[in-house]
């Protein structure tokens, strides 16, 4: 008697649960957190085109009565039209862009390709300083400067300037020099034996190369310079030299004469150029963070 094997069934597969629910949850809470973080600005906009009186009694993102007049007030608020304060603070940002670029370079190739006595100890302490606070060196500094007769002088944006072209910024250092470290050192020895030096390999081989370190360094020169409140207050006394965070302070006072609504829309104003500066470099700095070498 033959046993006959019974043909092999295959069962049906139970189809798959599509990922679409979980996607919809994650792109909801996406959008959930985009509102939460974006709210203040668009209430912002919408009360720099409020009256006085509506800003503090409506809390809604939208205006009852349109004023678009507070922007003409705040441009012409003061004796000084407010793009003096835009060109103060665009000339200041430009020249520590320029100051970050061409002295933190210059710093970071000496840290990472040359060699010197104390190399390692000058590096750590360079590290160590970015765990001071700013605001611990505000004093020393303004005593230097004072001390200098730089503060209120002829060229009162010299403390503001002076130290961006001494790479006192010890974060733009770092960022290079892990940069410039992963840059092969053959390029470095093949220049030499064409007879470059230590400068001429500096010119033609490790700056074309750290172009994507110099547009991250430019772009966070400039957000944090425009954006800067505290040293620009301490440093600047006269008010044609006041910067746009300096200049919008001055809406407010101790007395009931506060102009909140031309506040708002000077504050409004001060954000395109931040805008569209990150918005033109965009591409570059991610490419920039991405090569920077900043991998723990």
């Amino acid at each position: 008697m033959t046993s006959t094997a019974r043909p092999a069934v295959s069962r049906p597969r139970r189809p798959r649960a599509s990922g679409g629910g979980g996607q919809a949850v994650r792109l909801l809470v996406l959008i959930a957190i985009v509102a939460v973080v974006l709210y203040p600005l668009f209430w912002m906009i919408g009360a720099s085109v409020k009256s006085q009186e509506e800003i503090v009694s409506n809390i809604g993102l939208l205006p009852r009565e349109f004023t678009p007049g507070n922007y003409v007030d705040g441009w012409t608020n003061f004796d000084l039209s407010f793009g003096r304060f835009f060109l103060n603070s665009a000339m200041v940002s430009l020249l520590t862009v320029v100051g970050n670029a061409i002295s933190c370079l210059l710093a970071a190739y000496a840290f990472a390709r040359l060699k010197f006595r104390l190399r390692g100890m000058w590096f750590a302490v360079m590290i160590g300083t970015l765990l001071l606070p700013g605001h611990v060196l505000i004093v020393p500094q303004y005593i230097l400067f004072r001390t200098l007769g730089l503060v209120g002088g002829e060229w009162p944006y010299l403390p503001l300037l002076i130290p961006q072209f001494l790479a006192t910024e010890a974060f733009f250092v770092f960022l290079m020099v892990q940069f410039m470290r992963g840059i092969p050192r053959e390029l470095d020895e093949a220049a030499k034996i064409d007879g470059a030096s230590a400068f001429g390999i500096f010119r033609h081989v490790i700056l074309p190369l750290s172009r994507p370190a110099l547009v991250t360094t430019a772009i966070f020169s400039f957000i944090w310079t425009w954006n800067d409140f505290f040293r620009q207050l301490v440093f600047l006394s006269s008010l044609e030299d006041y910067t746009v965070p300096v200049a919008l302070t001055l809406f407010i006072d101790s007395t009931s004469q506060s102009a909140v609504g031309p506040m708002f829309a000077m504050s409004v104003l001060s954000l395109l150029p931040v805008f569209l500066f990150f918005l033109a470099f965009q591409r570059m700095l991610v490419e920039g963070i991405n090569t920077s070498g900043i991998k723990g």
